[in-house]
């Protein structure tokens, strides 16, 4: 169990919320615009993690040195803001994580490597995410994740320190960050996790199944 946390940061994408269909579902809507057939939403679901990178790979078999990524990015970006809600809701359970941790006056707050462009509307459409007391999105400081700096960022203006501090995600690049920046880190198994990850080898302190079993973690003050 983790004692004196005061603060919980979270991954979005894969950790608080289910973005892959609105996700896959714009990589789809360019396939069938160009006369490819439609690919399963499975297909896409383990690579929602990595945006973009992910979606366009999947979905054209390409990489980001590819010369025909960047636009295709760019009107990837522009179906993905159209429809960014559409589908997207919270994970099972999230609602009650974040009651129980306000109940138990922990704040808490987001981290993402999705940008800005993204990450306002976003927030502001789900009434859930309101109440994080800090959000910081891929552009938010010069670096993303695995880099340290957006939880440090983030540690800095919800004013706690590492050791009061604990960052979940579905990612290894999560617990990367975490771990470089002092903070204690639990992986969400129930996330995207990417293709053939093997999350018992990641630098995790804890696991949990459901967004619930983190309160399970918490030991009261």
């Amino acid at each position: 169990m983790f004692s004196g946390i005061h603060c919980v940061l979270f991954d979005l994408d894969g950790t608080l919320i289910d973005s892959a269909p609105d996700l896959g579902l714009a990589a789809d809507e360019m396939r069938t615009a160009r006369g490819l057939p439609s690919l399963p939403l499975p297909d896409y679901r383990a690579h929602a993690g990595s945006g973009a990178r992910g979606m366009l790979g999947v979905a054209f078999g390409i990489t980001p040195d590819d010369p025909r990524f960047g636009p295709l990015r760019e009107e990837f970006f522009a179906g993905y803001e159209r429809r960014l809600t559409w589908l997207t809701r919270a994970f099972d359970g999230v609602d009650q994580l974040l009651a129980g941790l306000q109940a138990r006056r922990v704040r808490w707050g987001i981290v993402t490597n999705k940008s800005r462009r993204f990450t306002s509307p976003l927030t502001a459409a789900m009434p859930l995410l309101q109440t994080a007391c800090v959000v910081v999105s891929g552009d938010t400081t010069p670096h993303t994740k695995p880099h340290p700096a957006p939880l440090l960022e983030a540690m800095r203006v919800a004013g706690v320190d590492p050791h009061h501090c604990l960052y979940v995600g579905d990612d290894e690049r999560d617990m990367i960050a975490g771990r470089a920046a002092g903070i204690a880190t639990v992986a969400a198994r129930y996330g995207y996790l990417g293709a053939g990850a093997d999350v018992a080898v990641w630098p995790a302190d804890a696991w949990i199944d459901e967004p619930r079993q983190l309160l399970n973690l918490l030991r009261p003050a």
